[in-house]
């Protein structure tokens, strides 16, 4: 490109593939944080790099390149970022002591406004992106080298040719090609026998969600053991072990959950990974309300089949949720200019 480009009209031009590549890098990584400096990262790159862009793709194609490259330096000699179930460990005992896996960096949740600003226009489009961030999605693609989930995601999520990638990753054709037969052999497990999760529009969402909120907070665990598949299962890092079952999910709340009556625990509804969330509050000695974890949630139409639970409270303002309730549930001490998303 010989014609001179300001730096206001460079941030015209990729401004609006924020969110996207941030969704991008955040299945590379499996931490937003991450993946909005890998961006940032992008974005530098890409500017110090622009007298070289001569239009032989698109300014989302040559992007998308540089952010994929950006990720697999920053992934260069790192673990994975696992979940629970992942470290291939049989479900545990729900009255045992937990125990923690500190050197663990563990896979985090998606918020849905950080990818969803606005309401996109193509409803498919919608169910397309929230499919390719879904959380047991993410956790899969973990288990895959950087280079097999690099391939996988130009390949079946952004629709690059072969070619392509292999230009973009500095790879063979054939590399590429047997990257994604491992990739996909890998995993063609995840969704066999998954039952399919309830519609936003559905209206038994909104009705299990309501449930399920009221059951925690009359801290009714029969109910919440009620609201579960049979065959439900638990996890939450950065302990290390994992629970199948409703009635060991009842028995690990009773047992370890610190509430003990009903008040105790508050939860506002959120989202994340394109699918149902909420932020749990614990009331402490002084009577306050304060950020205790946050939970996903997969519901279907026989229940909540899968929770996981983050315990790091730092993810609340990420949310955009308080940190702490006031009198009576209202919400407070919110960080500057945030608000809590609260919709469905």
């Amino acid at each position: 490109m010989t014609t001179t480009v300001t730096e206001d009209t460079f941030l015209e031009m990729v401004q609006p593939l924020r969110r996207e590549l941030v969704a991008h890098c955040y299945r590379m990584v499996g931490s937003v944080q991450e993946a909005e400096d890998l961006v940032q990262e992008t974005y530098l790159r890409a500017w110090r790099s622009f007298h070289g862009f001569e239009n032989r793709s698109s300014v989302r194609t040559w992007m998308y390149r540089i952010a994929t490259n950006t990720c697999l330096t920053a992934l260069e000699g790192r673990s994975r970022r696992p979940l629970p179930t992942g470290l291939g460990a049989p479900p545990g005992d729900p009255t045992a002591e937990l125990r923690t896996r500190p050197e663990v960096s563990w896979l985090e949740p998606l918020p849905d406004a950080v990818v969803w600003g606005a309401a996109p226009a193509d409803p498919g489009d919608v169910a397309l992106a929230r499919d390719t961030v879904r959380l047991a999605f993410v956790a899969a693609l973990q288990h895959l080298t950087a280079q097999q989930r690099a391939a996988l995601l130009l390949k079946d999520v952004l629709c690059w040719q072969a070619s392509e990638i292999a230009e973009a990753l500095g790879l063979s054709v054939a590399s590429v090609n047997s990257s994604l037969q491992r990739a996909r052999a890998h995993l063609a497990k995840l969704d066999e026998d998954a039952t399919p999760r309830l519609a936003d529009d559905d209206p038994r969402l909104r009705h299990l969600l309501d449930a399920y909120v009221e059951a925690f907070e009359a801290y009714d665990v029969q109910r919440i053991v009620q609201l579960l598949t049979a065959d439900a299962e638990w996890e939450m890092p950065p302990f290390e072990e994992w629970y199948r079952g409703a009635e060991d999910i009842g028995r690990l709340i009773r047992t370890q959950c610190p509430a003990q009556a009903a008040g105790d625990m508050r939860l506002l509804l959120t989202r994340a990974n394109g699918a149902p969330a909420v932020g749990m509050y614990m009331r402490g000695p002084d009577g306050v309300h304060r950020a205790f974890q946050l939970q996903h949630l997969t519901v279907t139409p026989d229940g909540v089949s899968a929770v996981t639970v983050w315990f790091d409270t730092d993810l609340f303002r990420r949310f955009g949720l308080p940190d702490h309730l006031g009198p009576e549930g209202e919400v407070a001490a919110l960080a500057p200019g945030e608000a809590p998303h609260c919709g469905l």
